[in-house]
């Protein structure tokens, strides 16, 4: 067992984590019990929310990804967009995972919410997510008439996994010539697979939200056999050597948490490339705290000034027109 010092979770959160079931690791067994728990369904999230719903199906292959549009019941004209994608690893979850998370920027600002069904590992590895998020972006911008927004006012968010694979498909959209990308917000990113920094050695060895060895068996049921030099930057955003011309940057995570560190350098590298990052670490936070328990005080500061950032890059973005 690791003897490894860790930050002292925040006391409230602390107390909170007392009833929440922890593992060590995830097996194949494990993995398959956690897919078969239930997401909330998207009546009980929306409720008391006046939105109209739509699905929709993105062709990909020889087969079709899933999309849920959530629009204001009383849309604003040339709305912002926010495409969502959902955390658990990579592994598990789906598109109405963490939905409440971008439904408050619909509540605040009056954005269209976008969110995917990306294919899991380890049925569906390597680059097959971001791929399918990608695809879904482009369908995002080649509709926007359709979907009533400002195609200069999308924006890709995620957590967790989905943060990792928010800020790979950023990677791809500047690459691959688009679509625009107004911002980019990266909540607790999964974004290396090497899986080697202190915080990663923190969090192994104990049971917590998501620990060192639940990371590598979900990078591995991703990479399926990869060898590093072959493991695309897109999938494991930290491989980027090139960080410029990339879009505003929220990034934010726990300081008691897995991911903090290649969270912390990935702002670094951003900085160092002249790009636009903001930077909050969140003392006491574990991984997920604020999609977990968001009636902690934490919970409700971290979602606020991310929430806060989007309006003021949305209106800088607006001004600059």
């Amino acid at each position: 067992m690791s003897t490894v010092a860790r930050p002292a979770l925040d006391p409230e959160l602390g107390a909170l984590l007392t009833d929440f079931p922890l593992i060590p690791r995830i097996t194949p067994e494990i993995l398959l019990q956690l897919r078969q728990i239930p997401t909330p369904p998207l009546e009980a999230v929306l409720m008391g929310r006046a939105v109209e719903r739509r699905e929709v199906t993105v062709p990909a292959d020889d087969t079709g990804i899933p999309m849920t549009v959530l629009t204001p019941a009383q849309p604003v004209a040339a709305a912002p967009c926010v495409y969502w994608m959902h955390g658990g690893g990579m592994i598990m979850g789906d598109r109405l995972s963490q939905l409440d998370i971008p439904l408050e920027w619909l509540d605040a600002i009056g954005a269209v919410v976008v969110t995917v069904d990306y294919r899991l590992a380890p049925e569906h590895g390597g680059s097959t997510p971001v791929q399918d998020c990608y695809r879904g972006l482009r369908w995002i911008a080649d509709h926007a008439d359709e979907l009533g927004i400002d195609p200069d006012r999308i924006v890709v968010a995620g957590t967790s996994a989905g943060g990792g694979l928010a800020a790979g498909v950023a990677l791809m959209a500047r690459d691959l010539g688009g679509p625009a990308i107004a911002a980019q917000i990266l909540s607790c990113p999964m974004l290396d697979h090497r899986n080697t920094s202190t915080s990663s050695r923190q969090y192994s060895g104990r049971p917590t939200v998501w620990t060192g060895e639940t990371n590598e068996f979900a990078w591995n049921a991703i990479l399926t056999g990869l060898p590093d030099d072959r493991i695309p930057a897109y999938i494991s955003p930290s491989r980027a050597d090139d960080l410029s011309g990339l879009p505003p940057a929220y990034i934010d995570a726990g300081s008691a948490e897995v991911f903090r560190d290649e969270d912390v350098d990935y702002a670094t590298r951003i900085w160092a490339a002249g790009g636009h990052a903001e930077l909050h670490l969140w003392a006491g936070g574990f991984h997920g705290f604020d999609a977990l328990f968001p009636q902690a005080c934490l919970s409700a500061a971290a979602r606020r000034a991310r929430t806060e950032w989007l309006i003021r890059i949305l209106s800088a973005s607006d001004r600059d027109r």
